[in-house]
C-alpha cells in the first residue's frame, strides 16, 4: 500500500481495508446504526442479515447506536464472530455504557467512528467531535487509532483484528488525506502506536507530534522550519495507547527526555497531550466547541493551521 500511494479519506482507506482482509475473515460481522453510506463500512461481500436469512456478515442496526454497540458485546460474548460497527464519533457519546462494558469484559469490539473533527464542517457544532478522543483514550483497557492516512489505516485495522483481549476504537476522517513517505522501517514501526515519520539531520531541537489529518500540516510546517535552517522531527501517534505501552527504551527513542521544545497538534480537545509535551510545549488543538463552516475555513477560524505550528515553534526555539 506504502508503494501505491493515493489521497484519500481514512474512511474510505477503512473500506479498502475491509476489501483486503474481509475474504480471509469470515468470522466479521459488520454493521453501522443507519449510516452505512457515509462510514464506508460496507465491502464488497458484504452481505445483509436479516430475519430470513441469516447467512449474512452486516447488520443494518438503525439509528441506535446504544442498542448496537451493545449487540456487538453480546455478538463477542457469543464467540465465533469479531463484530465491527460503526457511526460518526460525535455518535459514540449515545454508546459510551456499552463502549464502557466492551472494555470492562476485554472483549474483542471494533468501534468505527468516522467524521472524527472539526473537518465535518458544515454539519455544525453538534456533530464535530471535540471532547470524545480525550474520553475515549481515558477509558481503561479501550485501544484507540487516529491513522493519519491509508496506511496507517490498514495497520489499525489489522491492529484491532489481532487483538483478542480489549475492544479498539478505529477513528477516521470525512476529508481526503494525503498518504505520508515513509521506508520499510518507518512502515513496521506504525504498530507501536508513535513513531519518527520525519526525522533532522541532525539531533532535533524540536519535536512536532500529531495525529489523524493533523499530521499533514505537522510535515508541512516541518519543512518550512528545516528549510531555516531549525533540526525538527515529526512524529505521528496514530495511538497513544499503543506507544504507552512500548518498552522505555523506544519511547525514548521517538521522543527523548533531552528535546524539551515540543509541540502537539490535534483537532480535538487538548488536555491529553500534556503528558508528551510537558508544561513548557505548546498544543494546538481545540479550547471549546466547533462552528458551521467548511473544514479549511473551521481549521483557520481555530487556529490549526501550518503557520500557527511554525510561529509556536519559533517561540519554542527563540524563548
Amino acid at each position: 500500500m506504502q508503494a501505491n500511494p493515493a489521497t484519500i479519506a481514512s474512511r474510505k482507506a477503512s473500506q479498502n481495508a475491509l476489501n483486503a482482509f474481509g475474504p480471509l475473515l469470515p468470522e466479521l460481522m459488520g454493521g453501522s446504526a443507519d449510516l452505512a453510506g457515509s462510514n464506508l463500512t460496507i465491502w464488497d461481500n458484504s452481505k445483509p442479515l436479516t430475519a430470513n436469512d441469516a447467512s449474512g456478515n452486516y447488520i443494518y442496526y438503525g439509528v441506535r447506536e446504544f442498542g448496537m454497540s451493545a449487540m456487538m458485546n453480546g455478538i463477542a460474548l457469543h464467540g465465533g464472530f469479531v463484530p465491527y460497527g460503526a457511526t460518526f464519533l460525535m455518535f459514540m457519546e449515545y454508546a459510551r455504557n456499552a463502549v464502557r462494558m466492551a472494555a470492562l469484559m476485554k472483549q474483542r469490539v471494533i468501534f468505527v467512528y468516522t467524521h472524527d473533527s472539526i473537518g465535518l464542517g458544515e454539519d455544525g457544532p453538534t456533530h464535530q467531535p471535540v471532547e470524545q478522543l480525550v474520553s475515549l483514550r481515558a477509558t481503561p483497557n479501550l485501544m484507540n487509532w487516529r491513522p493519519c492516512d491509508q496506511v496507517e489505516s490498514a495497520v489499525a485495522w489489522q491492529a484491532a483484528i489481532e487483538r483478542n483481549d480489549g475492544p479498539t476504537t478505529l477513528i477516521f476522517s470525512r476529508q481526503n488525506l494525503v498518504q505520508q513517505q515513509r521506508d520499510p522501517a518507518t512502515v513496521s514501526n506504525i504498530k507501536r502506536g508513535g513513531y519518527v515519520l520525519v526525522d533532522s539531520a541532525q539531533q532535533p531541537e524540536l519535536i512536532i507530534i500529531a495525529t489523524g489529518s493533523e499530521v499533514e500540516l505537522a510535515v508541512q510546517a516541518a519543512k518550512i522550519l528545516t528549510d531555516q535552517g531549525k533540526q525538527v522531527r515529526v512524529v505521528s501517534m496514530p495511538s497513544t495507547d499503543v506507544f504507552d505501552v512500548q518498552d522505555a527504551a523506544y519511547r525514548e527513542a521517538v521522543l527523548p527526555a533531552a528535546v524539551t521544545s515540543r509541540i502537539a497538534v490535534e483537532a480535538g480537545i487538548v488536555d491529553s497531550w500534556y503528558k508528551y509535551v510537558g508544561l513548557t510545549g505548546d498544543i494546538i488543538g481545540m479550547t471549546t466547541f466547533g462552528e458551521s463552516a467548511p473544514a479549511e475555513q473551521l481549521f483557520k477560524h481555530f487556529g490549526i493551521t501550518v503557520d500557527a505550528i511554525v510561529d509556536a515553534a519559533a517561540k519554542q526555539l527563540n524563548g
